[in-house]
């Protein structure tokens, strides 16, 4: 067999080789066009574990909320009024009680002493004072006798003028001896004169004389009833009717005068002490409608006093109750406040994302037809506590997860399983 010659061979090869390279090259670029235009797949978040709210028109209440507690609207705190030892505490936290009613019993021997010394002072003022007024009244009786003895002698004086007068009349007698008795008879009538005088002043003087001793008497007096207050108040008392709260002193205790010993509270008139963020309070007012939940019931309230300055990022927000206590409302229970602000008529609104404020715009993801959920900006507008106004981005019926999506930042659209 003879071989023939091809010498067109090796470039035919050669050419296929190359055709089909390019087609190869070809198809690897239109699918690397094609796969470089796929979207990454969207993550996948359960359903159940996000918070899935409908966007509605109509009717919104905007309301804030707050934590706190009920407290007391009367409450009053029972200072020691005198220094002493704590004897005996008569009654513990919960016993009812009266004004009269003996909490905390307290011993002073040195007070006790003190009374016994100004009830001996005073004794001795009023026996002072007894002997004094005596010694006045004495000295006035003396007067008068004297006053009664000079009248009589400037009565016969007179009389035994008159007398010598009739006698010189008849010749009987001497002028001389005529103007000698009547001389006799005008100074004694001026000496009666004088001498009334002097007793009525010093009948006048009496109560001026006598007011020394009289304030002595009523200064220590004043002392031992100070005192005997004093000693009183070694039996602290609850002075309002109520339940005692609280007993702040041990047995055997010093306690020192003002010091805080015991605390009455009247546990039917309570109101609720709310703390409200500052940044939801500037549109609270007095008068404003409010629900205070207890955990064993809701109770109707009002604001009676709002908190001029804010302590810790919160406003003291007093909240006066309206309605019956329920069960088991006591002082210092822990509660839950809503007070409502306002309502608005015909909003667009939907419940409160977990982060925006009022007035400024957040990425929510909204629901679409094909199970996905993607990120849109929404224009916030008035909140509440529950409850935020749209004003752009979202409209009546859209579906939106509400929950915290931090954790899927980088993407802007996740699958709703």
């Amino acid at each position: 067999m003879v071989d023939i010659a091809r010498p067109d061979l090796p470039l035919a090869r050669r050419r296929r080789r190359l055709i089909v390279g390019g087609i190869g090259l070809a198809v690897l670029v239109v699918v690397s066009a094609a796969v470089s235009k796929l979207q990454p797949a969207a993550p996948v978040v359960e359903r159940g574990a996000v918070w899935i709210d409908t966007v509605k028109r109509g009717p919104m209440a905007r309301d804030v909320r707050g934590t706190g507690s009920l407290v007391p609207e009367d409450l009053r705190w029972i200072p020691a009024g005198v220094d002493g030892r704590v004897e005996r505490i008569v009654l513990r936290p919960g016993a009812s009680v009266t004004p009269e009613t003996v909490v905390v019993e307290l011993s002073n021997p040195e007070l006790q002493q003190a009374v016994r010394d100004a009830e001996l002072q005073l004794q001795s003022v009023e026996a002072q004072l007894a002997n004094r007024r005596v010694e006045l009244e004495r000295d006035v009786l003396a007067t008068e006798s004297a006053m009664g003895a000079l009248e009589a002698e400037a009565r016969d004086a007179r009389q035994g003028a008159d007398a010598e007068a009739a006698l010189q009349a008849e010749g009987l007698t001497s002028a001389l001896a005529l103007r000698t008795k009547r001389s006799k008879a005008d100074s004694l009538d001026q000496r009666v004169t004088l001498e009334r005088r002097r007793f009525e002043m010093q009948r006048g003087s009496l109560a001026t004389q006598l007011a020394i001793p009289e304030a002595d008497v009523d200064r220590q007096r004043a002392t031992l009833e100070q005192k005997r207050v004093q000693v009183a108040g070694l039996h602290v008392r609850a002075g309002v009717s109520g339940v005692l709260q609280q007993v702040l002193v041990e047995l055997g205790a010093r306690v020192s005068p003002g010091a805080n010993l015991v605390r009455v509270v009247d546990p039917t008139r309570l109101k609720a002490e709310l703390k409200v963020a500052e940044t939801q309070a500037k549109d609270l007012q007095v008068g404003l409608r409010a629900s205070i939940d207890t955990r064993n019931g809701v109770i109707a309230g009002r604001v009676s006093r709002i908190d001029p300055a804010a302590t810790g990022g919160t406003v003291t927000v007093d909240v006066s109750l309206d309605g019956g206590l329920p069960k088991g409302a006591r002082p210092d229970l822990t509660v839950d406040g809503t007070i409502e602000i306002d309502r608005l008529a015909d909003v667009v609104s939907v419940g409160r994302p977990a982060n925006g404020e009022e007035g400024g715009t957040v990425q929510i993801f909204r629901l679409d037809a094909t199970g996905h959920a993607v990120r849109v900006p929404v224009t916030l507008g008035r909140m509440s506590v529950n409850a935020v106004e749209i004003r752009a981005g979202l409209k009546p019926g859209d579906e939106v997860i509400l929950s915290d999506m931090s954790t899927w930042s980088t993407v802007d659209r996740v699958r709703i399983k």
